[in-house]
């Protein structure tokens, strides 16, 4: 089979993790590495036993000829660089969130499906064993389903400084929230119907029109409602930063945040700790009828293996023709709730959807 020649654009933290997957993988030839700043290019190039850089994503796209790009950059870019790929004959493999507006996203949904090439946009959870499980476990407690999540981050640092160029362009809760409407989604699979948000600007460091700390309401038309929450920046409380919690009419199955990680920690981001299932059901006598039970995930991947199994779905994607309609309409309707939620925000009215 013929190895697929792919261009990795973007060298910070995914990047990396995505281009050490494609370096173990024997069907992917690293034809090139992008990156703005020479030192994250060239780090990434030694470690993987020196690979060709470039400083322009336009160079390195007319030079390498690409089978398939990954754009694991800044999100105001995700759009511009995802057109030039499919307008190149390229496969794409793009970090959430799709674009910055839905009509955007729709746009290169569109332009995938008019050149026949496959778009796979970056949902790490969907990969993810224990997450795969407790979705399942989820939608065996019955409806309506109320959904809790959450992940603040305690940043200082070059991830303060990620943070920060990252809400140059869009808030936590939409870059980090598209992952977890999305697993709700899959949760309750009904419709989502309205969204309500509240935020706070805690630090003079950002742009007066951006916030770093939001919450996020969403109801759906079974009943089922959630909220995200997620924060960025040093003022953070580690206390209860991790929270991923579902409750039906038959009990409650959470994640269990027995790692004690670091919220800034990105491999502490994916972890579990075991999934601890609630039984609602009670005897006789008005006593549970079942103890809580703990569904063991040790055996779950790391950060870098869940980028792998990532690529190993977007090859399958691409030598298998997998069909990526659903696929990216859910990427669509993901990034639709968390827009809803940012105009919430800004506006102080619920948005029906």
């Amino acid at each position: 089979m013929e190895k697929q020649k792919i261009l990795v654009v973007g060298c910070g933290n995914m990047g990396a993790s995505h281009a050490r997957a494609y370096h173990q993988m024997d069907e992917f030839e690293i034809v090139g590495l992008v990156s703005r700043t020479p030192k994250s290019r060239e780090k990434l190039s030694a470690a993987l036993g020196g690979y060709p850089t470039f400083a322009s994503y336009e160079d390195a796209l007319a030079a390498t000829k690409p089978h398939a790009v990954s754009i694991n950059t800044y999100p105001d870019t995700h759009a511009e660089y995802i057109r030039a790929a499919l307008n190149a004959n390229a496969h794409v493999f793009v970090e959430k969130p799709l674009a910055l507006t839905v009509e955007t996203a729709q746009d290169l949904v569109d332009l995938a499906l008019k050149k026949d090439k496959k778009m796979v946009v970056g949902y790490i959870l969907r990969v993810h064993p224990a997450w795969a499980k407790f979705v399942e476990v989820a939608k065996t407690l019955g409806k309506p389903l109320v959904m809790r999540m959450n992940l603040n981050q305690q940043a200082s640092g070059d991830m303060w400084y990620t943070h920060k160029q990252l809400m140059n362009s869009m808030s936590p809760i939409v870059d980090c929230g598209v992952h977890y409407v999305d697993i709700m989604c899959l949760m309750t699979q009904s419709v989502p119907v309205s969204v309500s948000a509240i935020g706070a600007r805690l630090s003079d460091e950002i742009d007066a029109k951006m916030y770093n700390y939001g919450q996020l309401q969403v109801r759906f038309e079974d009943g089922s409602v959630g909220w995200y929450e997620a924060g960025w920046g040093p003022m953070m409380s580690e206390t209860a930063f991790f929270i991923k919690d579902v409750i039906g009419p038959k009990g409650s199955v959470s994640i269990s945040d027995d790692t004690k990680g670091d919220s800034d920690n990105v491999e502490d981001h994916t972890k579990t700790g075991g999934l601890k299932l609630h039984h609602a059901a009670l005897d006789s006598e008005g006593n549970f009828a079942k103890p809580d039970e703990i569904i063991n995930t040790s055996d779950e991947p790391d950060h870098d293996a869940l980028c792998k199994l990532e690529q190993e779905y977007f090859l399958r994607a691409i030598t298998d023709n997998v069909d990526l309609s659903d696929h990216m309409r859910d990427a669509v309707n993901s990034l639709r709730i968390v827009l809803a939620a940012d105009e919430s925000f800004r506006t102080g009215k619920t948005v029906n959807l």
